[in-house]
């Protein structure tokens, strides 16, 4: 087969294949209209399970400035995440969640090993030392999943066409998480709104320094 056949061949394959592929533009805000960062937003396909994809080699959740970063991290099933301590003190980081109960006892630095999330669910985390310290790790059952930025918006973008399940979770959201579930069919394109009503945050007040500003 001749070179010049053989790239237009190529050439076909590759626009189909971008031609197939289909997106989910969400948008999240709270009961004042407001948009909502740190949401989750998840899709799973309804005509069998997700497929499986290569996940980065590094997760990660940051400690500085004696906060976790980011506040609201979103993994796949059976991804490996690290806990580096970029603070100049020790941070002793645990997690009491069905999903995934696991402890960091006192350390400074990167712990050799990281921690694998195997379940999907909601996994709260902490501080022992610090108590204000608060994120949470999603584990999704699905590749197709993002966090919204502050304008309250993120795109699921490559998913095959078909019809799909998505659904919406944020940590001070009121109701559940399958009470969001929307059945959507995608060919292209579609935007998809949610409006979420928003508790109050609860998390406790960072502790001062006596007789200095700023937080020990």
């Amino acid at each position: 087969m001749r070179a010049g056949v053989v790239g237009a061949i190529v050439a076909v394959m590759v626009l189909a294949g971008v031609s197939d592929a289909a997106e989910i533009t969400a948008v999240v805000k709270d009961q004042h209209g407001e948009p909502v960062a740190d949401a989750v937003v998840v899709a799973v396909p309804r005509s069998g399970p997700p497929p499986r994809v290569a996940r980065p080699v590094r997760d990660t959740v940051d400690q500085i400035d004696k906060e976790f970063v980011p506040y609201v991290k979103a993994v796949v099933v059976g991804a490996s995440v690290f806990f580096p301590n970029k603070d100049n003190i020790r941070h002793h980081v645990y997690s009491f969640s069905p999903a995934k109960t696991f402890e960091l006892p006192l350390y400074s630095g990167t712990p050799a090993n990281p921690v694998v999330f195997d379940r999907p669910g909601i996994v709260p985390i902490g501080c022992n030392i610090h108590d204000w310290m608060l994120a949470y790790i999603y584990v999704a059952d699905s590749p197709y999943v993002a966090i919204t930025a502050r304008p309250g918006r993120v795109t699921l973008d490559s998913l095959p066409p078909g019809t799909y399940a998505v659904r919406v979770w944020h940590p001070r959201m009121e109701g559940t998480e399958e009470a969001t579930v929307r059945s959507i069919t995608l060919a292209t394109t579609q935007e998809v709104a949610w409006q979420l009503t928003l508790r109050p945050e609860l998390r406790p007040r960072r502790a001062p320094v006596p007789g200095q500003r700023g937080y020990r």
